[in-house]
C-alpha cells in the first residue's frame, strides 16, 4: 500500500437520480483520505463546464448513475489525461447498460436470467412469457424503476412506471432466490454478502434506509456454492471489461444455481455500503480499502 501523500479531487453529487446516494459516498470517502494524510477536494459536477482544481493528481469517483457511471465522466477524464479509480469509459457504458451486460455475460458463458427487451409502454405482455418477473430501466443505476409484476393484471402500471427512467426497459424472469453480492477488489473476487429485505423487495428505498435490510457477510453459503457465486461475478466482470473494482449483484436459487443481474462499476461507499462491508470481511478497513483504490488507478498510469 503506497505512503505517498497526494493531491486528490473526489467527484461525487453529479446531475443523477442518485445523487443524494452520491454525496454520501463522497463524503464518507473525503474523510477516509484525508485521515490518511492526502490532500482532498470536492468536486460535484452537476453543471456541465466543471474544473478540476489546480494541483490534482488523480481523480477519485463517488459519482454513481447516469454520467457518473455510464462513461461519460470517464471519457471526460481522459481527454484531460487525469488518472481516475474505476472502470474506464467502455467497460462503464456497458455495465450500466443492463441489456449490453447480460448480452456480453450470455456470450461469455456467465449465468443469466432469461429476457426480452420493450421498446414502448405500450407494449403488450410478451407471447410465451408466465409471471411472475421483472421490469428494470435498461440504462438505470441502483435499482431505480425497479418493478416486480406477479400478474399479468400489474402489466400496464407497472410497465409504465419503469418507462419513466428510460426509453427501454428490460423484462426478465424473476429468479426467486437469495440476494448475493460480490465486491471485486484488484482481480479478485471479495467475500460474498447476502443480502435480506425486511419488507418488499430490494429496491432504492431498501438499500439505502438504515435497518430496512439485513447484511450477512461473509454469506452463509457453503464453500463450493461460495465458489460458484464469486466464479460468476468475476465472469461478469471480465465480459463487461472491468477493471480495478466493482460490484456484481447475484441470485442464487433454492438448487444453488447464480444468475448474474448486473454489474455495478462505481459501487456504493456508504456507511450501509456493501463494497466496503466485503472489505472489511477481507480485512481491510475503510481508509484502506480507499487507499487500494487509488493504487490500482495509479499502477495503470504512466508515471509523468
Amino acid at each position: 500500500m503506497s505512503n505517498q501523500k497526494l493531491n486528490i479531487t473526489v467527484m461525487l453529487g453529479g446531475p443523477s437520480s442518485e445523487r443524494e446516494v452520491s454525496l454520501r459516498s463522497g463524503a464518507a470517502v473525503v474523510r477516509a483520505l484525508r485521515s490518511l494524510g492526502h490532500t482532498v477536494h470536492e468536486l460535484d459536477p452537476k453543471e456541465p463546464g466543471w474544473q478540476l482544481p489546480t494541483g490534482t493528481e488523480i481523480v477519485f469517483l463517488a459519482l454513481h448513475g447516469t454520467y457518473g457511471e455510464d462513461g461519460t465522466v470517464q471519457e471526460e477524464l481522459e481527454k484531460l489525461g487525469m488518472p481516475y479509480t474505476g472502470c474506464g469509459p467502455e467497460a462503464s457504458r456497458v455495465a450500466f447498460d443492463k441489456v449490453l451486460t447480460k448480452k456480453r455475460c450470455l456470450a461469455a458463458g456467465v449465468p443469466t436470467a432469461p429476457f426480452v427487451v420493450l421498446h414502448s409502454p405500450k407494449a403488450p405482455w410478451p407471447a410465451g412469457w408466465r409471471p411472475p418477473v421483472v421490469l428494470k430501466p435498461v440504462r438505470q443505476g441502483s435499482s431505480v424503476g425497479l418493478q416486480m409484476v406477479d400478474d399479468i393484471g400489474q402489466w400496464e402500471a407497472s410497465l409504465a412506471d419503469a418507462f419513466r427512467y428510460d426509453t427501454e426497459v428490460l423484462m426478465e424472469e424473476r429468479i426467486i432466490g437469495r440476494e448475493a453480492t460480490v465486491g471485486i477488489l484488484g482481480d479478485e473476487a471479495l467475500p460474498v454478502a447476502e443480502v435480506r429485505v425486511k419488507q418488499g423487495i430490494l429496491d432504492y428505498n431498501n438499500k439505502y434506509t438504515p435497518g430496512a435490510a439485513d447484511h450477512f457477510c461473509p454469506a452463509p453459503f457453503d464453500p463450493p456454492l461460495t465458489a460458484r457465486i464469486q466464479q460468476a461475478a468475476l465472469g461478469a466482470f471480465h465480459a463487461v471489461g472491468g477493471r480495478d473494482y466493482a460490484r456484481v449483484d447475484v441470485m442464487v436459487q433454492p438448487d444453488g444455481d447464480p444468475f448474474v443481474l448486473e454489474v455495478n462499476t462505481l459501487p456504493g461507499m456508504t456507511d450501509l455500503s456493501i463494497l466496503p462491508e466485503a472489505a472489511a470481511a477481507a480485512g481491510l478497513s475503510y481508509p484502506q480499502l480507499c487507499q487500494r483504490m487509488l493504487d490500482l488507478a495509479l499502477n495503470r498510469t504512466p508515471k509523468k
